[in-house]
């Protein structure tokens, strides 16, 4: 989440990640998968470079092929050598053959000052989970005459998270961004992770975890609840919780998106 036309570098891993015609994400290697027991299936995306360390997408299913959870893990060396400044985002590639979802690819952007509102002006982690390809993000530019109308345009009321309230403004290739105004950190607590959801040209393109560093360096092991919208814009596989755990025996911290249902 930040505001309009604020300055980014966007971190590129060609030897990890290349754009498909349709504009998705592909990897250069090969997905793994592994029996997390024998009702479920993990399967694995590339393993990235993430500042000094790594990361990589993953995807718990079961038998059916129903997504359980969807996440983006990190190493402990990803998270210390997080770079002083700019802003950097880190792309990822879902897993090759995953189960059935909306998510296209993950981006993970390192804000080491934070960005406003004053609530978030801290250092902190936004984990998108784009619902659209890179090819059209690359298109969400002031270069579009219709850039801020798409910005402005909202989906229809059935399709909003309750209780969710547009924040005025937006990002190129990022979007409009959508808040609760019930959240803790807009209530006098401070901010440890929070929930956003994103939209463009009337519809809601994106998912966003929000989490403080401070708050992983704490090893959390916490879940939430999604305020979730009463329709949805196309049936699918959609999450009602999300996640922000610590991984001992790997040593990772996950970020994921919990629950799924059929909608």
């Amino acid at each position: 989440m930040r505001t309009i036309l604020a300055s980014r570098k966007h971190a590129r891993f060609a030897a990890a990640l290349t754009v498909l015609a349709a504009g998705g994400l592909a990897s250069t290697t090969v997905s793994c998968s592994d029996s997390t027991s024998p009702a479920t299936i993990t399967t694995l995306g590339p393993e990235t470079a993430m500042a000094g360390g790594t990361g990589r997408t993953y995807v718990v299913a079961d038998q059916s092929g129903m997504p359980l959870s969807v996440g983006v893990r990190f190493n402990n060396a990803a998270l210390l050598t997080l770079p002083p400044g700019p802003m950097v985002d880190y792309t990822f590639a879902l897993p090759v053959g995953a189960a059935s979802m909306p998510y296209t690819h993950v981006v993970i952007g390192w804000n080491p000052s934070g960005h406003p509102p004053t609530v978030y002006l801290t250092p902190h982690l936004d984990v998108h989970f784009y619902q659209i390809p890179v090819a059209a993000r690359d298109l969400m530019t002031p270069a579009d005459p219709q850039f801020n109308a798409k910005l402005a345009s909202q989906p229809a009321p059935a399709f909003i998270p309750t209780g969710y309230v547009l924040t005025p403004g937006g990002v190129p290739r990022m979007g409009a961004h959508w808040s609760d105004p019930a959240s803790p950190e807009q209530n006098g607590q401070p901010f440890t992770s929070t929930f956003i959801y994103g939209s463009y040209d009337g519809a809601f393109i994106f998912a966003e975890p929000m989490v403080a560093t401070s708050f992983l360096m704490t090893h959390p092991a916490f879940t939430s609840p999604l305020k979730l919208p009463a329709r949805y814009a196309t049936s699918g596989n959609y999450p009602t919780a999300y996640s922000v755990t610590y991984n001992a025996t790997s040593g990772e911290y996950q970020i994921a998106l919990e629950s799924f249902v059929a909608r």
